[in-house]
């Protein structure tokens, strides 16, 4: 007769399992450390974000003449507060009725002026009356952004987009013979920050 085998058996581990929950828990704290990751990285530029274009938000001004007595210097000057009605400043500030710009970027300008004791008549334009938006300071920077002559016209309108940096001074100037209307609904100049 034959010999019967042994009917000992080995117990096997359960390496299947093993195997399955170590991929299960490398795949969870790969997981878990992209996600730590990515809200890392969102936070470090926010954080950039923030640093680059300073305060949160957008600045933006829309200033009034602020005319007293006669005119012996071609600039105008502005103004703006909440006694004012409509004017206001968010970022940029006032230098001595100038206004300058605290952040680098992309800037819309619009500036309107009216001028007083005028009608489209030849005559009481006074000739040549000539609006100017430059960069007067830095002076390293300076620059004419927008030249509008009146020619038969009481006012002058314009906007347009244009690069501003960090430090610059916009000055307004108008011929000395052209006296400006201190109406908010007819003289008026603002900037608004749309891009970095």
């Amino acid at each position: 007769m034959g010999e019967e085998s042994s009917s000992c058996s080995v117990p096997r581990l359960p390496w299947g399992s093993f195997l399955r929950l170590a991929l299960l828990l490398l795949l969870i704290g790969m997981a878990i450390y992209c996600f730590l990751c990515r809200s890392r990285f969102a936070q470090q530029q926010q954080q950039q974000q923030q640093q680059q274009l300073g305060s949160p938000g957008w600045d933006i001004a829309e200033l009034q003449l602020n005319h007293t007595g006669s005119r012996q210097d071609p600039r105008l000057h502005w103004q703006a507060g909440p006694a004012l009605g409509r004017s206001f400043l968010h970022g940029p500030q006032l230098d001595n009725g100038q206004l300058r710009v605290h952040r680098d970027g992309i800037y819309r300008l619009h500036i309107q002026v009216t001028l007083i004791n005028c009608s489209s008549a030849w005559t009481t334009v006074p000739r040549g009356a000539t609006l100017a938006v430059d960069i007067c300071s830095p002076a390293t920077h300076s620059i004419s952004l927008l030249r509008l002559n009146f020619h038969h016209s009481c006012t002058v309108t314009s906007q347009r987009l244009t690069p501003l940096a960090r430090g610059d001074t916009l000055c307004t100037n108008l011929t000395l013979s052209a006296l400006p209307s201190r109406n908010a609904d007819e003289t008026f100049f603002g900037i608004q920050w749309v891009h970095p």
